[in-house]
């Protein structure tokens, strides 16, 4: 068997089968990736819930290990803390290192393990995270536990995606907008099922719902294991061969790709306002009023919450088929640029809430549907954003690295959709509510410009 041959067989001939026009390794993908986000968002749906009104109060709290120790650290940070706001912490706290994590979760699988190993290890940690949070006294032992899993898993998993196509191949932005597809799935589904088992039948059924998810996960990945490429250093060990060093063309890429990461904070510092300030707008300044024939009430606040999800599965067949028909043209717009309209039109997402706040006052209430052609126009921006960056850094970064930089791309959200939107956010209640969106667009705007910079230091790179 010659070299050429053995890298064959360990990148896995399986890669050629395909399933309505993808590889089939990405219908495998994008069922373990929408059960993973299925228990991920299930038990961060009821974290908070559960901390505030049954765990840290008195009865319970007693029996959690390390209580005092984190809560002594987290009062050394911020002064003395009710449970509410220590609540928030330990929540802030925990979905901020998900994200951190996946770096080590890239190098490991980069220089140890290869992905699909990581990403069977991370499966495996996160299901026994889930049903450990059914025991009241492992509440910090199986966070633990899920951050770990979850930074060996998502990063791999997103990763494998792109090594499912060759250089140059023009499906793999679509590829990653139908495998973010997944993830919305499996983020809308997680509240309503997790959710209403965890508030009405016992938090603990909830959690174990999540676990279920996983093992679901878990099942799908090792049925469809033979279909995943394998990554570069599995194909390496299979041939004998070294690891070579960057080139200079790779260090450039892997530079430009992280001084990337400052226009994409930016965005999700904007993007992630959906749950913080534009709950609050939801809660005190809309009306929700919707009246029918048969019906008429005002709808929760938390509805607001499902129009983003709902609009990304709704809208991304379209954008899809619209990308296909523009790449038969020829005329199919860059991921960069892509990436820059996803970013206008966040930008023109908050200059609708500005006309909304001017129309309603200070003290009046706008309706629902303005909130409703926001997420609509913001929905398409993250369509155009969020899963071709995913592209972008699987085609732009250096093979043997391709993890390690995946997770890099998740640095934005780590310090725009939690520090950043939350410093942006305190500014809500003094701000006057028009000037506060007009921030917003601005930044998102900023942002945008920035964004188009990025074509000609990567257009060389990417080959487009």
């Amino acid at each position: 068997m010659t070299s050429l041959d053995a890298a064959n067989r360990a990148g896995g001939l399986s890669r050629s089968r395909e399933y309505l026009g993808h590889p089939l390794g990405l219908s495998v993908l994008f069922g373990t990736e929408m059960w993973e986000r299925f228990s991920y968002y299930g038990m961060r749906a009821l974290l908070v819930l559960y901390l505030t009104k049954y765990l840290l109060l008195p009865g319970h709290v007693e029996n959690v290990w390390g209580y005092s120790a984190v809560k002594d650290a987290f009062e050394f940070l911020a002064g003395p803390l009710d449970v509410q706001p220590l609540s928030s912490l330990i929540y802030g706290l925990y979905t901020g290192l998900v994200y951190f994590t996946q770096l080590p979760g890239g190098w490991v699988a980069d220089r140890w393990l290869g992905q699909k190993r990581v990403v069977v290890i991370g499966i495996v940690l996160v299901a026994i995270g889930h049903f450990m949070m059914a025991f009241e006294a492992l509440l910090f032992v199986a966070l633990s536990i899920l951050v770990i899993g979850v930074g060996m898993f998502k990063t791999n998993t997103t990763s494998q995606v792109g090594s499912l196509y060759a250089p140059g191949d023009h499906r793999r932005d679509r590829a990653y907008s139908i495998f973010y597809v997944g993830i919305n799935i499996g983020a809308f589904l997680a509240p309503l099922v997790c959710g209403t088992l965890g508030e009405e039948v016992g938090w603990h059924f909830g959690f174990g719902a999540a676990g279920v998810g996983m093992l679901i996960a878990l099942a799908i990945y090792l049925i469809g294991f033979n279909a995943l490429p394998e990554d570069e250093l599995t194909k390496a060990k299979a041939v004998h061969k070294v690891k070579a060093p960057l080139t200079k063309e790779e260090r450039r890429a892997v530079v430009v790709l992280i001084l990337l990461c400052i226009p994409m904070t930016l965005y999700w510092a904007c993007n992630e306002q959906q749950g913080n300030t534009i709950a609050l707008w939801a809660a005190d300044n809309t009306d929700r009023t919707i009246d029918l024939f048969i019906w008429r009430g005002e709808f929760p606040v938390t509805w607001i919450q499902s129009f983003n999800p709902l609009m990304i599965f709704a809208f991304t067949p379209f954008v899809i088929a619209l990308w296909a028909r523009q790449a038969k043209k020829g005329n199919e717009p860059s991921s960069i640029n892509k990436m820059t309209l996803g970013c206008l039109c966040m930008a023109a997402a908050n200059v609708i809430m500005v006309l909304a706040a001017v129309l309603a006052g200070e003290t009046g209430k706008a309706s629902w549907l303005w909130l409703f052609v926001y997420s609509a126009v913001l929905t398409l921006g993250e369509i155009y954003l969020s899963p071709i960056s995913l592209s972008l850094y699987s085609k732009a970064a250096p093979p043997q690295i391709l993890s390690t930089m995946m997770a890099v791309n998740f640095i934005p959200n780590f310090l725009g959709g939690g520090f950043l939107q939350g410093w942006l956010g305190s500014f809500w209640s003094s701000m006057d509510k028009s000037n506060f969106f007009l921030m917003i667009t601005a930044i998102s705007g900023v942002a945008a410009a920035i964004v188009w910079l990025f074509n000609k230091p990567l257009k060389p790179i990417l080959k487009e």
